[in-house]
């Protein structure tokens, strides 16, 4: 077989895996999901009315709130109440199973309450000098005890600025997955930390770019079969009139919203935008 036989057959595999990957055929299983992170907010009272504003309504999406650690048991209870399709997760953990670790939380103790997710890696623990190798322990942790880690992956705007954007987020994913076979539970959020409760947020083309590198790292890493079924969210500034624009680019399945999870209108908006996209 010639050299340029041999280019034009390799041509054509990538062209059809490309094309696999970007109109639905492997990822269609995925179903969309939108977390809500709550972050240093809500009562009980207001927990309760934004599920009272969300009652009787039918999610196409998954569903999952992340309270505050005291809002935790009070919010199970509602959500058996209110809105048993909307699963509980957490917005943080310790790597150890138990211990001297004063203020944490184990993934034993967060399982026992049912929590489904807990967010990993966040821009603001990471600001607060969370390293990757205490987000791998947590990631590998959870994974043990059963619960879905969603690892957090964004770039800073001067790493932005500096083209290197990719990079940046290549490298917190390996680190964050280090030592993991299986991803199979495991889901990716995206959140640029310059879209982070600014306002500003990536357009669904930069956005959709930056998934692809990590659906594509992803698949180098573990192949193309499972690659294609790990959620990957979208963060920073998420609302009901971008979330549409999100849902419809082919590796975005989801969201990871901050500021408009807290009240029923507009965590309804974005849940309806990822529903129809």
């Amino acid at each position: 077989m010639t050299e340029s036989m041999e280019q034009y057959i390799r041509s054509l595999v990538e062209k059809s895996v490309q094309g696999v990957l970007a109109d639905g055929t492997i990822n269609s299983s995925r179903r969309k999901l939108v977390i809500g992170n709550w972050k240093m907010n809500m009562s009980i009272e207001e927990s309760a009315l934004l599920f009272e504003g969300l009652r009787g309504e039918e999610q196409a999406c998954d569903v999952a709130v992340c309270p505050p650690f005291p809002l935790l048991y009070p919010v199970k209870v509602m959500l058996a109440q209110f809105q048993d399709s909307i699963a509980l997760g957490a917005q943080n953990m310790h790597w150890a199973e138990k211990g001297a670790h004063t203020g944490e939380v184990s993934a034993a103790m967060l399982k026992e309450l049912d929590c489904r997710y807990v967010i990993l890696g966040h821009s603001e623990r990471r600001q607060a000098g969370e390293t990757d190798e205490e987000v791998n322990l947590k990631v590998k942790q959870a994974l043990a005890a059963g619960i879905q880690p969603v690892l957090c992956v964004g770039e800073t705007k001067d790493e932005r600025e500096q083209g290197r954007s990719g990079e940046v987020v290549v490298s917190q994913l390996h680190a964050g997955l280090d030592g993991v076979e299986d991803v199979s539970s495991a889901v990716v959020a995206y959140e640029p930390v310059w879209a982070i409760g600014t306002g500003l947020a990536a357009t669904p083309e930069q956005a959709q770019d930056v998934h692809r590198t990590i659906r594509e790292t992803l698949a180098n890493q573990y192949g193309a079969s499972a690659a294609s079924g790990v959620p990957l969210l979208y963060g920073g500034s998420v609302k009901p009139d971008n979330a549409l624009s999100l849902a419809v680019m082919d590796d975005i399945d989801g969201a990871l919203v901050g500021g408009a999870s807290l009240n029923a209108v507009d965590f309804k908006g974005v849940i309806d935008g990822f529903t129809r996209g």
